[in-house]
């Protein structure tokens, strides 16, 4: 009997998921007997900062990291400032209810804000774990009827990672800080995915091109032709005497010469034409003609990355973009979980594939028996399925009603999950050597592949993307003529063709996925989060879709690289992830393993850890991160931010930003210039430093001002290029007596290379006396943070344009002022961002910019942003969260204006604070809690 049989009549049941959305989705296949409520996400977690320290812990030499270090890394774990009214609303349901059911994603991180919400509810009512990987009725009451226990061993695992994670981003980030840089941040997966795009920027600047020849002719086979048998088909050079002639591939990347020069022709441009001429009046024949059966079997079902990967390559989707349209599409029952590694179909979405493919394309593209696709990734640790249409038969596109990116992506994943229980396409792959002796004598053979496809299976379907552009895709054919060995041939034309060598491609967000999970770092169910955190930081920017490193990232991958080499080593951060996947399935103690990162070697642990020092060789043990972080006086901040560019330049990341420079300060020849924020850090040669020296920057003398005598100088300040005064050197700058010189920005009409004198003075001169109204009150006209404006008193009025600050006249500014104000509400100001539809209210959410800062509004409910939302990229999903945290904290209570005898009032406050004077007694536990 299901544990919910009894209750099902009259009892109440409430179901705790992670989103709105998902609840309003999920509320739908229950019957009246449930209550679905969200957490919105984590409920609970390590202190984000002093401030949310525990008073009890505050002053121990901890309490920044939130674990206590010194105890078993025992975690604090406090609720989250902005979750606390709905965990109230949580508690005041979980009163009136007879079973919990806690139905958060079936992963590591579903299992540990599962037993976070167990442990702050308290419940004394039965409680279940409900698991499901879609969202459909059948799927929902499947899981009613057959939960489970709490995992708490996948419980573990996560609050390991956790830990690790924190450890390592307050103990690092700390460094970075100090210093290369304020705000900047340090990440166990987050710092190797930066040090990738690096070193591939590194290999592009070290990269020297090569130029190379070849030769491409035309041939016919002399008889009329048709689509499936052509007369004509081009071939490339391949061989002279024998001697293979040189491609790209055979250069040095990093000196731009041929690798091996003595079996490998370099064709110039010279002899390459010379050849080409020498060949004009060949006679040419077949020299040999070799077939192969052609068969390519259907892609294995989308996981996570691929998922990625193929959205990138095929929609122009980042991969936090993917899986954000990804949830919805989940979260309204349209597709199974997207976080996962598996690549494996139930037997029920098999039947439903095989359905399609015999109803879409016949029975002659439906293999005998279904495939099963075997996991490639190591360590998966989630119980799903691939990623696939939900239900026991697929939806078509067509059918679910989808718009925009979420139709395209169900369509993607929809064609993906049909293809994979297709046959096989085959054909014939043939290859045609063409041999010919030029006039000086020469062998020369060309050479041309081809592919037909007799049968396309699974290619009429779905055809996977490339990285490359270039690369041909697997429904590509080419056809050869057929012919024969000895066949004559005549050649139509032969071109010398020139090329040259190309520096590696930059990662785009698909390859770099790709990369990651190739070298085993990190989970990938993490990565679109990675991806985020490395272009919000300013680490990366893009580049159409290729993710370019800026110069800050240069310096902070040169400071892990020199002084926390471990803690950035490729092999190492693999390693790590066997040894937590270890621990998740009980083979490694969480403990030992954390004390030995943190505090070092620890021969009373080696044995719950030795695998990771075995496999690091050369005797490197796990940890010590804490004596690293403690030990910076080795570290230069200069040097590490300090690379050379050539011919005495050198570029530095200052904390304002990058720039140039040449020569000491205080020499005649010091020169500086700032770079770029989002030039290429390839695209730095000592000839584009040079431009920059030249360019109009640094300070800039105009003149004397005629009254004071003082030089008036043009600078291109932090907040954008500005007048000033230079000031006598015995000029007191601090104290009651200081004097601050005047300064003015430049209208945004004006530049620093054709600001004159005139201008400067004009500038410092504002604000600017129009006149006086009739009662003898001064009007002025003057530039603000919002613009020109005018100023009567209190009164102000916003001018047109800045122009207007030096051309208005008195009785133009008391028309303004006749004018009405506006009083209340000025006109509403156009959004600034729309972010969608709200799952909860069906509403239009957009970002506006109002009295207090940016906030998100459905039109009913209004939500501030935090501290770390920023307009530009917020996501709509983080508009929903703000909306449904500010709707379960409900409408604003004002309290009642109540007077009480001020002696009652003290005698009660200082009764309550009596009572509260003792320390209760702590029972010891594993878990801290400051909830």
């Amino acid at each position: 009997m299901s544990p919910t049989r009894e209750t099902a009549r009259s009892g109440r049941r409430l179901v705790i998921v992670e989103s709105p959305a998902k609840a309003k989705t999920i509320k739908g296949y229950l019957g009246p007997g449930y209550v679905v409520e969200a957490s919105v996400g984590h409920i609970r977690d390590l202190p984000n900062g002093a401030a949310e320290v525990p008073a009890e812990y505050k002053g121990q030499p901890w309490a920044r990291l939130g674990v206590n270090v010194d105890s078993d890394f025992q975690p604090i774990y406090v609720v989250n400032a902005d979750k606390k009214a709905q965990v109230k609303k949580l508690k005041d349901l979980l009163k009136e209810s007879d079973e919990l059911f806690l139905a958060t994603d079936e992963d590591r991180e579903g299992e540990a804000i599962a037993w976070h919400l167990q442990e702050i509810l308290k419940p004394k009512v039965p409680v279940h774990r409900m698991v499901f990987h879609e969202i459909t009725k059948d799927a929902i009451q499947e899981a009613v009827r057959n939960p489970r226990e709490l995992n708490q061993r996948l419980v573990d695992a996560q609050e390991t990672r956790r830990i690790l994670d924190r450890l390592y981003g307050y103990e690092v980030s700390p460094v970075l800080w100090k210093k290369v840089m304020p705000r900047l941040s340090a990440g166990r997966v987050q710092s190797v995915a930066t040090r990738l795009v690096v070193e591939r920027e590194r290999e592009r600047m070290a990269f020297r091109s090569a130029d190379y020849w070849d030769l491409t002719g035309t041939f016919h086979a002399g008889r009329a032709g048709d689509a499936s048998d052509p007369s004509a088909f081009a071939a490339r050079l391949t061989a002279v005497d024998g001697r293979r002639v040189a491609q790209g591939r055979d250069f040095d990347p990093a000196t731009g010469a041929l690798k091996d020069s003595a079996n490998v022709l370099h064709l110039d441009e010279a002899n390459a034409r010379a050849l080409a001429a020498a060949l004009a009046d060949t006679r040419f024949a077949v020299r040999s003609v070799e077939s192969k059966p052609y068969r390519r079997s259907p892609y294995a079902p989308f996981r996570t990355t691929t998922l990625q990967q193929e959205a990138s390559r095929k929609l122009g989707l980042g991969a936090k973009a993917t899986m954000q349209v990804a949830q919805k599409l989940y979260e309204n029952g349209f597709i199974t979980y997207m976080r996962t590694d598996s690549t494996t179909l139930s037997e029920t979405a098999i039947s439903a594939a095989r359905a399609q493919v015999t109803q879409l394309y016949g029975a002659d593209y439906l293999p005998d028996k279904p495939r099963v696709y075997a996991g490639k990734v190591k360590n998966a640790q989630e119980a799903h399925e691939a990623i696939r249409p939900s239900g026991d038969r697929f939806r078509t596109p067509g059918e679910t009603g989808l718009t925009g990116d979420q139709f395209r992506l169900y369509e993607l994943i929809w064609m993906r999950t049909v293809a994979s229980q297709m046959k096989d396409a085959v054909g014939q792959s043939v290859t045609v050597k063409v041999a010919g002796t030029s006039a000086d004598g020469r062998d020369a053979e060309f050479s041309a592949s081809g592919k037909i496809i007799t049968f396309h299976g699974f290619l009429k379907a779905y055809v996977e993307g490339a990285d490359d552009p270039n690369a041909e895709l697997d429904d590509r054919e080419r056809r050869l003529p057929q012919v024969a060995e000895g066949d004559p041939l005549t050649a139509h034309e032969i071109t010398a063709d020139g090329h040259s060598t190309k520096p590696p491609a930059r990662y785009t967000e698909a390859s770099l996925v790709k990369e990651l999970e190739e070298r085993e770092i990190g989970r990938p169910s993490t990565y679109a989060t990675i991806l985020g955190t490395i272009l919000d930081r300013g680490y990366v920017f893009k580049k159409g879709t290729a993710l370019v490193p800026t110069f800050l990232s240069f310096a902070v991958v040169n400071l892990l690289e020199k002084h926390f080499g471990r803690l950035v080593d490729y092999d190492f951060t693999a390693s790590m992830e066997d040894d937590l996947d270890r621990i998740a399935r009980g083979e490694a103690q969480s403990v030992p393993w954390l004390r030995r990162f943190y505090f070092g070697t620890d021969d009373a642990d080696a044995a719950a850890v030795e695998p990771v020092a075995v496999r690091n060789g050369h005797g490197d043990h796990l940890g010590g991160l804490k004596e690293l972080v403690e030990d910076l006086g080795a570290i230069d901040a200069r040097e590490i931010s300090s690379f050379p560019v050539g011919n005495g330049i050198v570029l530095r990341v200052g904390r304002y930003g990058p720039y140039i420079e040449r020569g000491e300060k205080g020499e005649d020849s010091h020169r500086r210039a700032d770079v770029p924020a989002d030039l290429p850090p390839d695209e730095l040669s000592v000839e584009y430093a040079e431009e920059l020296f030249a360019r109009p920057s640094g300070e800039f003398e105009l003149g004397d001002d005629p009254v004071t005598g003082r030089r008036i100088v043009a600078k291109d300040g932090r907040y954008g290029p500005y007048v000033t005064e230079v000031l006598p050197e015995d000029t007191p700058k601090t104290g009651k007596n200081a004097v601050k010189p005047r300064t003015a920005s430049l209208f945004k009409s004006m530049s620093l290379d054709t600001v004159t004198l005139e201008d400067a003075l004009r500038l410092m001169s504002l604000p600017r006396v129009v006149g006086s109204d009739p009662d003898g009150v001064e009007i002025t006209a003057q530039n603000g943070r919002y613009g020109p404006y005018l100023k009567r008193g209190t009164d102000s009025r916003s001018l047109e344009s800045e122009d207007q600050i030096f051309t208005i006249t008195l009785d133009e500014a008391l028309a303004i002022y006749a004018q009405p104000k506006a009083r209340g509400r000025a006109a509403a100001k156009p959004p600034l961002k729309e972010l969608g539809t709200d799952p909860v209210s069906e509403r239009p959410v957009v970002v506006k910019d109002g009295r207090f800062g940016p906030y998100v509004t459905d039109g009913e409910t209004n939500a501030t942003l935090r501290r770390d939302d920023d307009v530009e990229t917020i996501t709509p999903e983080r508009g929903y969260e703000l909306l449904a945290e500010k709707r379960a904290k409900g409408p604003v209570k004002k309290a009642a204006a109540k007077k009480a005898p001020a002696k009652k009032t003290a005698a009660k406050k200082t009764a309550a604070k009596a009572a509260g004077s003792a320390p209760a007694k702590k029972t010891a536990a594993k878990k801290t809690t400051g909830a």
